[in-house]
């Protein structure tokens, strides 16, 4: 795969991100499918992965919708657009494709690749919206490709920056609030949800469900503590070579963590993903 970066994605598109990626699909998946349940993705069913990234979560939704169903995929990196197709491919999952473009103007993206407006059972979108600067752009868009009766369901944080080790470190929290600086001057939003139900309703939506996804606290030696351990080896220094933190910094938050994963008390708070089920009127 190719070592370029796509500049709207702050956390880039390198082969460590997507390695991060595929290993951070894995241990959400069970949210994700309950979801996906919730919203009866399954046999027949047209759905679209809006910024689907390396396409990870089509895969496996191009299975449940089986060769009768289809799975389309938008991303605005070309390095993952290119893995996700050679992977449907090698695969040979005939009804998931994939199509580079911006996810602001999916509906225009997929309108030029022949796919018709009013199309699809269910849009996913999952830690995107945290990404873009114009959610309601994307909303709009997203809403446009929905069949009437078609669903829209979105993952994303609300409160992230309370997220936090036991024992407390002033090092591990200085750099959970550069994170989300960070986000938020590339055009991001580390607490999106908070919005999105309103933006929903604005584009004629009708909200269906809005829960809290659950998952395991992570503890040091659980498979949930890796995951937050791959987003600190590949985006921590990173926040150095952008001026987020300095070196100083980056060493004592890596020391803080390297003590709460010898510590047996230690546990995480991550932060918190949202989901939503909004509906478009039949």
């Amino acid at each position: 795969m190719s070592q370029t970066n796509a500049p709207e994605y702050v956390l880039g598109t390198h082969d460590d991100e997507l390695h991060r990626l595929g290993l951070q699909h894995r241990l959400w998946f069970v949210a994700a499918h309950q979801l996906w349940e919730r919203a009866d993705i399954g046999a027949g069913k047209r759905v679209l992965d809006v910024g689907c990234g390396p396409g990870f979560a089509s895969m496996d939704m191009a299975q449940l919708v089986t060769e009768s169903g289809c799975v389309v995929g938008v991303d605005e990196s070309k390095p993952y657009v290119e893995f996700a197709n050679g992977q449907a491919k090698s695969r040979e999952l005939e009804q998931a494709r994939f199509y580079l473009g911006d996810v602001t103007n999916i509906d225009q993206v997929l309108e030029a690749q022949g796919v018709e407006a009013g199309s699809f059972d269910i849009a996913y979108v999952r830690w995107v919206m945290c990404f873009v600067s114009d959610p309601a752009a994307v909303i709009g868009s997203i809403a446009k490709m929905l069949k009437p009766g078609g669903r829209l369901l979105v993952q994303d944080y609300f409160n992230y920056a309370s997220m936090c080790v036991a024992p407390r470190s002033e090092a591990f929290e200085t750099v959970i609030a550069a994170i989300a600086k960070s986000w938020k001057d590339h055009g991001g939003d580390s607490d999106i949800m908070g919005r999105l139900p309103q933006i929903a309703l604005d584009h004629g939506l009708e909200l269906e469900h809005l829960s809290r996804a659950q998952i395991p606290t992570p503890r040091p030696g659980s498979t949930m503590w890796n995951w937050p351990a791959s987003f600190w080896a590949v985006f921590v220094p990173r926040l150095v070579e952008m001026g987020y933190i300095t070196e100083a910094q980056r060493v004592a938050f890596f020391e803080a963590w390297e003590e709460r994963s010898n510590d047996p008390a230690a546990f995480m708070h991550l932060p918190p993903m949202y989901e939503m089920i909004a509906t478009k009127p039949g």
